[in-house]
């Protein structure tokens, strides 16, 4: 295991007790209820998505056409159940890094879970133009999921900000370097949600689909930071 001391931050949830006990500066909280509230949301949502699966009413005998019919919502439940299950791993990973909150990074958290929400809408109407739409309806629908995804990285882009700006609210062991080394992560979500919608639109709508899947498999591969080679390529900055 490298040695994150070495790189300007200790491994998150690895360093002294955590912070957040009473005593601590007025204004700011423990993060455990921020925490648990926002654990019920993803698993509320989690929870939901089995919904838009329906069974088929058919005609005798048709059953298992039927069924197959469905693939894209098949599709779009996995998609999505994958895609907020990779985000809680972030989030997860995101307050391990938070030793305290104020009401600004509630605020951020809140942004953060509402992106979230929304993830089902635009993956079902997804499915459902490549189920029974046209060519046209397929790229209405690729271009919508981006432009909703996208959005979606800022919250996580300005609560990586405001740790940087805000030491008082880090974990023990959490540096600048290291943070600075999590900001291209949300940068990253919003050019290649970006890029995607482009590709969707004007080239193919399954590139546009391909965008997202490339987008749900690095924000999984990245869910607890970015490779250690970012941190020794960014310059160290003397702490204050």
């Amino acid at each position: 295991m490298p040695d994150m001391a070495a790189e300007g931050g200790a491994p998150p949830g690895e360093t002294g007790g955590r912070a957040g006990e009473a005593g601590g500066p007025p204004g700011l909280a423990d993060p455990l209820r921020v925490q648990a509230f926002s654990d019920g949301v993803f698993a509320i949502i989690v929870t939901l998505l089995i919904l838009d699966l329906r069974p088929p009413h058919v005609r005798p005998g048709g059953m298992l056409d039927a069924l197959l019919h469905e693939w894209p919502s098949y599709l779009a439940f996995t998609i999505s159940f994958v895609y907020v299950s990779v985000l809680w791993l972030n989030h997860h990973a995101l307050f391990r890094l938070v030793a305290r909150v104020d009401a600004r990074l509630n605020w951020t958290n809140l942004a953060l879970l509402f992106s979230v929400v929304v993830i089902p809408f635009p993956t079902a109407t997804l499915a459902a133009a490549f189920a029974e739409g046209n060519r046209y309806d397929e790229r209405v629908a690729v271009a919508f999921y981006a432009l909703t995804a996208t959005p979606m990285s800022v919250p996580w882009l300005v609560a990586f900000l405001y740790l940087i700006r805000h030491p008082e609210l880090r974990a023990p062991g959490i540096s600048d370097r290291y943070l600075r080394a999590q900001v291209p992560r949300p940068v990253t979500g919003i050019v290649l949600y970006g890029l995607s919608a482009v590709l969707g639109w004007f080239v193919d709508p399954v590139l546009g689909v391909a965008a997202f899947v490339v987008m749900i498999i690095f924000h999984a591969a990245t869910s607890e930071r970015m490779p250690t080679w970012l941190l020794r390529w960014l310059p160290h900055r003397p702490q204050a």
